[in-house]
């Protein structure tokens, strides 16, 4: 028979894991985000190479733009995975504690901020990573 305690102290549980999830939610679509960039970069370089020699030669310095780039938005999308993997280790966290009955306190505020610094990290490379991107553009005048 299932105790009544149990199933209160689970409940309790899972409604402190739902903000992770909708962290993890958020996190999933930057990384859409990022993977879509790292696509339309990787494309554009292949079809800068694909035009042969003497063609490529003249569009060095984006190909060169584009490496930079793409490093970038790799640095991104790591520690942007990092910060959701770390996020899934304080849902187990919350759940193991409830089985085990510690106090888990430490362990989850050491993983959330390790989770937030990634995420930081993460915007802050897409934010050079746009900037780079921007870079070429040169202002209009409307």
């Amino acid at each position: 028979m299932i105790d009544s305690a149990s199933v209160t102290n689970i409940a309790h549980v899972i409604e402190m894991a739902v903000a992770p999830v909708f962290l993890l939610t958020g996190v999933g679509a930057i990384m859409g985000v990022l993977v879509n960039r790292l696509g339309r970069v990787v494309d554009r370089r292949r079809r800068l190479t694909e035009a042969g020699p003497e063609k490529c030669q003249q569009c060095a310095d984006e190909i060169i733009k584009l490496a930079r780039r793409a490093r970038w938005i790799h640095h991104a999308i790591t520690l942007c995975t990092l910060s959701a993997l770390l996020v899934c280790l304080v849902i187990v966290v919350l759940f193991l504690a409830s089985e085990l009955h510690i106090d888990p306190a430490k362990i989850v505020s050491a993983l959330f901020i390790a989770a937030m610094f990634a995420l930081i990290g993460g915007l802050f490379s897409f934010l050079r990573e746009i900037s780079l991107a921007t870079g070429g553009i040169e202002s209009i005048d409307i």
